[in-house]
């Protein structure tokens, strides 16, 4: 079955402009053009709108999408599965914060009463997301799904006790920055100590410690402006002398 840009459009949710656009940057080229010059789309469009609303609505952006897609291993089979999973995965996220949301609902309405143990579980939730939403594109692409999801596992499990620790040895790696750079050596005693107070917080979520996965994140701090901007707003250059500290204390600053 053929489609025009109105009735494709129309079917897909989207804009015409939005599928116009698609075309002018040869992401999604209609099947052809009738008699009239106006586009037309045929199944395997169809398909391959499919492919990119998916990869949108997770995040990735259009010039990623086309690279993936138009990648001569791309297969569209094991794309919708590894889909499937993830938006699973979000849908039980999702859930997750409904539950809270409702929770907190009846509540405040004095319907229920909620211990402090399902407050914290929803507020880790929003923790989760907000950092997903901020970051997790960048992140999984570095260390992968599983290592992502596993240290959302750790943090969800975190006792309110053992947050409290990591907020605390997180507030101290900060001082000690700022400290260490008044000495202006990443290689002193101070910054090697705030480089061993950044690992000692890292492993709260981390489920193994690596030198080259310590060293890789310090890197990512100068490598993103959303990452400059959380340390440098301590201190100015605080997100490039926490690296040259971290690349120093793992060994890898060569």
């Amino acid at each position: 079955m053929e489609y025009t840009v109105q009735q494709l459009a129309r079917m897909a949710g989207i804009s015409t402009r939005t599928l116009r656009y698609y075309d002018e940057i040869e992401l999604l080229k209609p099947a052809r053009l009738n008699s009239s010059g106006y586009r037309i789309y045929g199944p395997e469009e169809v398909e391959r709108l499919q492919q990119i609303l998916l990869y949108r609505e997770l995040g990735v952006s259009l010039d990623k999408i086309g690279s993936i897609i138009d990648a001569p291993s791309f297969d569209a089979l094991r794309a919708l599965q590894e889909h499937r999973e993830k938006l699973l995965n979000k849908r039980q996220q999702v859930d997750l914060l409904i539950t809270n949301v409702e929770k907190t609902i009846a509540l405040t309405e004095g319907r229920i009463t909620m211990t402090d143990k399902e407050k914290f579980a929803g507020f880790k939730q929003k923790m989760i997301d907000d950092n997903e939403k901020k970051y997790g594109k960048e992140i999984r692409a570095k260390y992968g799904d599983e290592k992502v999801n596993q240290a959302h596992e750790r943090f969800k499990s975190m006792s309110l006790e053992q947050y409290a620790e990591m907020e605390n040895l997180s507030a101290r790696v900060m001082d000690s920055l700022v400290a260490a750079m008044a000495t202006g050596d990443p290689a002193g005693e101070l910054a090697q100590e705030t480089a061993d107070l950044h690992r000692q917080w890292l492993s709260y979520t981390w489920g193994s410690y690596s030198q080259e996965a310590h060293a890789g994140l310090a890197k990512m701090y100068v490598d993103d402006e959303r990452f400059i901007s959380y340390y440098d707003q301590k201190q100015p250059g605080a997100a490039r002398f926490l690296r040259d500290a971290i690349l120093i204390y793992t060994g890898k600053n060569k």
